[in-house]
């Protein structure tokens, strides 16, 4: 949907909203919250062009956070509950059960991948930076830490230019 200019040499203006007059996904959301983060996260599941507002980004990333402590922990405590001693007595090897948990998390961070890095592109984009920071993640140890300043960054408005 389109809306008339004030001046006519600008143009038609795009509405920023879609069809159900939600906020379009390319666009930031500035004061989402966790479940709308989430949400947005796998609608916009490999959607690399646009911006993400730094509440969606930190929303997600504790979403992932909490997922991964939940999977992981349950899996462990099954792991120990359905274990036994190890040969040498000093420890005790997981049960069989462990690796459903194992099998769950990996599964998890496989269909996530996709969407977490299109979310960190589209919050680089916000900040004003080009995506292809991202691969700082590459560079070992200091990369990822490297890349998180860059996410953590105001959004700045020529962020706009990312935009479709």
């Amino acid at each position: 949907m389109t809306f008339e200019a004030p001046d006519p040499d600008l143009g038609p203006i795009e509405d920023p909203h879609d069809d159900r007059g939600r906020p379009r996904l390319d666009r930031p959301l500035p004061g989402a919250g966790p479940v709308e983060a989430v949400s947005r996260l796998y609608r916009n599941y490999a959607g690399f062009s646009g911006r993400a507002s730094r509440g969606e980004f930190w929303w997600v990333a504790f979403f992932a956070v909490a997922v991964t402590i939940v999977i992981g922990g349950v899996g462990v405590i099954v792991g120990v509950a359905t274990g036994t001693p190890s040969p040498s007595g000093d420890g005790i090897q997981p049960g069989g059960a462990m690796f459903v948990f194992l099998i769950a998390l990996s599964v998890w961070y496989l269909g996530s991948v996709i969407p977490f890095i299109a979310l960190w592109v589209r919050r680089l984009h916000d900040a004003d930076y080009s995506g292809w920071l991202y691969l700082l993640h590459a560079i070992p140890y200091v990369g990822p830490l490297i890349a998180l300043v860059f996410a953590a960054m105001p959004s700045r408005p020529n962020g706009a230019r990312f935009d479709r």
